[in-house]
């Protein structure tokens, strides 16, 4: 891979930015495609776009103008972030503060926390003392949990904050428990329990894996089937070839039914913000979220124009 392409980058950057951006690099050059399931950041589609390459299930514009959005204007309008010191938790961030101001929202502080820290006492009690209608979680996985766990254990939900955790995941509300996860806002591209197409193959899933699908699973899933959809379609075996055909039959998605790729590579999709249950609200294992609001797939996403993406002009 060109590592001169990364000389602007920090070292910490390959959490979301370095690893999926090295393979779009790989893919340019092999002509290969890549769908990025996983990775979030927003750049993907941006500056670091490909010809090749396809972000499908989330980015963090997406999650942040989900659930920031719908906070702010539900009265929700100072925010705190307690942030992974990482691009990605930056890169969160950012496009979070863009939404709360545009809806006329404030962000009062910051603090911000090493990727894998033990103790999140100082960046909790900072949101905390800083008297914002919303605590910003931009981390995931256990920074995400940790942070969770130390907020319940401070009491900050029952002074009436309200916390936002930026990015989620099913396994990780499962992991925390509704005792202490509920009341969470958080954007998600799926849920197992949206409609009865969501239910039939999660249950496939849980008879697999004795677990529910996060929706990194159910993106991949998508991806692989459209992939070879468009291999189906098409008479010449190129990645050229296949990739136009990607482009040019609709995503048939789990949760968003006939949905399409944009010029950038963005899949767009239904979002959907969901609040955690309290365990009185459960009727299951896995009954967890309660829908909130579903953003349209049309809007749920960084507008396509202004791009950084150079291929905006070119595809379009």
């Amino acid at each position: 891979v060109h590592q001169k392409d990364f000389r602007s980058l920090k070292t910490d950057d390959v959490y979301t930015i370095e690893l999926p951006r090295a393979l779009e690099i790989l893919a340019e050059e092999k002509k290969k495609i890549v769908m990025i399931t996983s990775a979030g950041a927003s750049d993907l589609t941006g500056k670091f776009c490909s010809p090749y390459s396809v972000h499908w299930t989330y980015d963090t514009y997406a999650l942040a103008a989900g659930t920031a959005r719908m906070l702010v204007q539900d009265s929700g309008n100072s925010w705190f972030f307690i942030s992974a010191g990482l691009a990605f938790g930056e890169a969160l961030e950012r496009d979070a503060t863009d939404v709360i101001r545009s809806e006329g929202g404030s962000v009062v502080g910051g603090a911000r926390h090493p990727f894998g820290a033990a103790d999140f006492s100082s960046p909790t009690l900072l949101a905390a003392n800083s008297k914002a209608k919303v605590i910003g979680l931009a981390n995931a996985g256990q920074d995400m949990v940790g942070t969770v766990k130390q907020i319940n254990e401070f009491g900050v939900q029952q002074s009436g904050v309200r916390i936002a955790a930026l990015l989620a995941f099913i396994t990780d509300i499962k992991a925390l428990g509704l005792d202490t996860a509920k009341g969470l806002y958080l954007t998600e591209s799926f849920y197992w329990d949206l409609n009865e197409q969501t239910r039939k193959w999660s249950q496939r899933f849980y008879a697999r894996n004795s677990a529910m699908p996060t929706m990194n699973q159910a993106g991949t899933y998508s991806a692989v089937m459209h992939y070879l959809r468009a291999v189906n379609d098409s008479e010449d075996p190129s990645s050229h070839a296949v990739m136009k055909a990607m482009r040019a039959l609709p995503v048939h998605d789990l949760a968003s039914p006939n949905v399409s790729i944009r010029a950038d590579g963005r899949v767009l999709r239904d979002m959907y913000v969901f609040q955690v249950k309290s365990q009185s609200e459960s009727k299951g294992p896995w009954d967890l979220y309660k829908l909130v609001k579903t953003i349209p797939f049309d809007s749920a996403f960084r507008p396509l124009k202004p791009s950084d993406c150079f291929l905006v002009n070119h595809l379009q």
